[in-house]
C-alpha cells in the first residue's frame, strides 16, 4: 500500500466506497489520517461499519458539512460541474483531489522511481500497457495505475528505480494538482466528455494540464495529429530536446507487432518508444517488447480465426474517433456498429468505408446509423449483438475480418464495454 507521512493528524471526506474510494480510505488511515467516509450505496458502505482500525479513525456518515477537512477526495466519475457536494467544497474552500493527487503527495516518501503519465482521448490504455511491457521486457519493476488495473494506492511501492506508468483521463487530471510526471504523454484530443465540461476546448484545456504540472526539465511526448495536440505542442516549444513530438501517418513496419496493426497502434508503438528512450531501455528490448505485446481485451482483440475469418474485438471503440483506425487496419471488413450513440456523426469513419463489405448496426444507434451508412453499403439493421455475430459470419470469406469496433457507448443493453466486449467473445466461440 502506498501512504503519506503528510496525511498523519489531516482530516478527509471521501466520497465513494467503490475499489478506488476503498483503497483511497485504507491508504489515508494506514497514513494516519482522520477519514470520513460515504457511498449511497449501502452495499458498498457495509464493509466499513466499524469504529476503528490500526491506523487513524473512520467515521460513516453523510458528508453534509465540509468545513474543518483538508480536502474532499472524489472519484474520477464524480461531475464536479453538477454534483451538489463539490459546491460544498468550494463554498467551505476545501480542495477537491482524487487518488493520484494522493499518490504525488506521496511520492516523497517512496524509494527513488519514476513516473510516466498517459493521457489522451483513444489509445491511452494500449499506450500505458505497452510502456510497462517495455518495462518487463527491459527488467525494469513496473506497474500500472490510474485510469487501469489496480487502484495506484492499493499497490505495494516499486523498489528503488521502478517506474509508475499511469493512464490518466481527463476526469483524473482534473482531481490532480501536483503530479509532476518524469515523462508525460498526450495521444490525441477529440471530442469527447463534452457533458462534463464548457465546450470542446475546456476539455483540451483539462489534457493540457498534465504538462503544466510539471518541471521545465522532464519530458513531454505530444501527438500532432488533431489541432489541440499539436497547439500544446507548440506551447512547450521551450523543453527543446525534452519534447519529442509524433507526426501522423509514420509510415512503420508493423508486421512483426501482431497486436499493433493499424495506424492507430502504430501511433501508440511510437509514444511507447518515446518513453522507453528517455526511460533508458536498450533499442533491443524495444524491440522485443513491441514484438511480443499481447495487447489487451476489447482493443483490437484478435479473439478467433474460424475458416479463414479473423473476429476482432475493438468493443472498447466506443466513439467514431476510436472506430476510424480499426476499419483502417484491415482491407475487407464485416463491421458490427451501435450501441447507446453519443451522436449521429460517423464522418471520422467515412475515409474508411471503402474497407467495410457490409455493416450490421445494433442498439439504440442502429436504425440511425443504417440511414447514414445505406448510401456507402449494405446495411442490415439486427437487435442484438449475437444476431449481427451470426449475420456477419455468415456472410464473411476466408481473409475477411468480422469487427465488433462499436463507436456508441454499451449501456443501452451492457453494463459497460468490457460486458460487450465478452458477449461478443461468447457469441464467436458459440460458432467455433
Amino acid at each position: 500500500m502506498i501512504v503519506a507521512g503528510e496525511w498523519a493528524g489531516r482530516r478527509y471526506a471521501v466520497l465513494g466506497l467503490a475499489r478506488s474510494g476503498a483503497a483511497t480510505v485504507a491508504a489515508l488511515e494506514a497514513g494516519g489520517a482522520e477519514v470520513t467516509a460515504w457511498d449511497a450505496d449501502e452495499a458498498r458502505r457495509q464493509p466499513f461499519l466499524r469504529e476503528t482500525v490500526d491506523a487513524g479513525t473512520l467515521t460513516l456518515a453523510p458528508l453534509d458539512d465540509l468545513t474543518g477537512f483538508d480536502a474532499l477526495v472524489v472519484s474520477p466519475g464524480v461531475p464536479l460541474n453538477t454534483h451538489p457536494l463539490a459546491d460544498k467544497a468550494r463554498a467551505a474552500g476545501v480542495p477537491i483531489i482524487g487518488d493520484i493527487e494522493l499518490f504525488a503527495q506521496a511520492r516523497a516518501d517512496l524509494p527513488p522511481h519514476k513516473v510516466v503519465g498517459i493521457t489522451g482521448t483513444n489509445g491511452k490504455s494500449t499506450t500505458t500497457a505497452l510502456v510497462k511491457h517495455l518495462c518487463d521486457t527491459a527488467g525494469i519493476p513496473a506497474l500500472m495505475g490510474g485510469n487501469i488495473g489496480l487502484p495506484i494506492l492499493e499497490q505495494a511501492p516499486l523498489p528503488a528505480g521502478g517506474v509508475y506508468v499511469l493512464e490518466l483521463s481527463s476526469y483524473q487530471i482534473d482531481l490532480t494538482q501536483t503530479l509532476d510526471c518524469d515523462v508525460a504523454v498526450l495521444l490525441n484530443v477529440t471530442p469527447d466528455h463534452l457533458d462534463r465540461y464548457d465546450g470542446f476546448d475546456a476539455y483540451a484545456a483539462s489534457k493540457a494540464r498534465l504538462f503544466s504540472m510539471q518541471s521545465p526539465g522532464h519530458d513531454a511526448v505530444i501527438g500532432i495529429g488533431d489541432a489541440p495536440s499539436a497547439a500544446i505542442a507548440r506551447s512547450l516549444f521551450a523543453r527543446g530536446e525534452h519534447l519529442t513530438k509524433i507526426a501522423p501517418g509514420v509510415c512503420m513496419d508493423q508486421r512483426g507487432w501482431p497486436s499493433l496493426q493499424g495506424p492507430h497502434n502504430a501511433q501508440n508503438a511510437l509514444a511507447a518508444i518515446a518513453v522507453a528512450r528517455v526511460l533508458g531501455i536498450a533499442e533491443a528490448d524495444i524491440d522485443r517488447g513491441l514484438a511480443s505485446f499481447a495487447g489487451l481485451p476489447h482493443r483490437m482483440e484478435r479473439v478467433a480465426t474460424i475458416g479463414g475469418v479473423a473476429f476482432v474485438n475493438d468493443s472498447k471503440a466506443t466513439n467514431p474517433d476510436s472506430v476510424a483506425p480499426a476499419l483502417a487496419a484491415f482491407p475487407r471488413i464485416h463491421w458490427i456498429v451501435g450501441g447507446k450513440p453519443k451522436g449521429d456523426d460517423l464522418s471520422a469513419c467515412a475515409p474508411h468505408f471503402d474497407h467495410v463489405i457490409h455493416t450490421y448496426t445494433i442498439g439504440e444507434a442502429g436504425p440511425r446509423f443504417a440511414e447514414i451508412l445505406a448510401p456507402h453499403m449494405p446495411v442490415d439493421t439486427l437487435d442484438t449483438l449475437d444476431a449481427a455475430v451470426a449475420a456477419a459470419a455468415a456472410a464473411a470469406k476466408p481473409g475477411e475480418v468480422v469487427l465488433l469496433s462499436p463507436a456508441c457507448a454499451s449501456f443501452d443493453q451492457f453494463r459497460d464495454y468490457e460486458e460487450r466486449g465478452a458477449a461478443f467473445v461468447r457469441a464467436v466461440e458459440a460458432l467455433a
